[in-house]
């Protein structure tokens, strides 16, 4: 079992920047493909990024350029750098490890989820 538990999300005016983290407990972590999903009120849950066990990355399109993820082993901790944000990025963040990909069923761990809200 993996357990997964974010932090960081909040309320932020557009152009800002906020980092979640999701700090991961249980199986090896450094075994694990990480990734941050998001959904919005009304809208499916959505792939943002993904970070391999041996570091290869993935964005999707929108969040190019403007997010960065990255894992810290050492610390079994994931972070998603979100820079010039703006409020289409208005979501509950989730947090997720697995085999991989950029699909839901990649990943059989998720936590809670966090809350960004970006203001026009």
């Amino acid at each position: 079992q993996v357990q997964l538990v974010e932090s960081g999300g909040g309320l932020v005016q557009a152009g800002g920047s906020l980092r979640l983290s999701c700090a991961a407990s249980g199986r090896t972590f450094s075994s694990l493909a990480m990734a941050w999903f998001r959904q919005a009120p009304g809208k499916e849950r959505e792939f943002v990024a993904t970070i391999s066990w041996i570091g290869s990355i993935y964005y999707v399109d929108s969040v190019k350029a403007r997010f960065t993820i990255s894992r810290d082993n050492a610390k079994n901790t994931v972070y998603l750098q979100m820079n010039s944000l703006k409020p289409e990025d208005t979501a509950v963040y989730y947090c997720a490890a697995g085999r991989g990909g950029t699909t839901s069923p990649g990943y059989a761990y998720w936590g809670q989820g966090t809350q960004v809200t970006v203001s026009s």
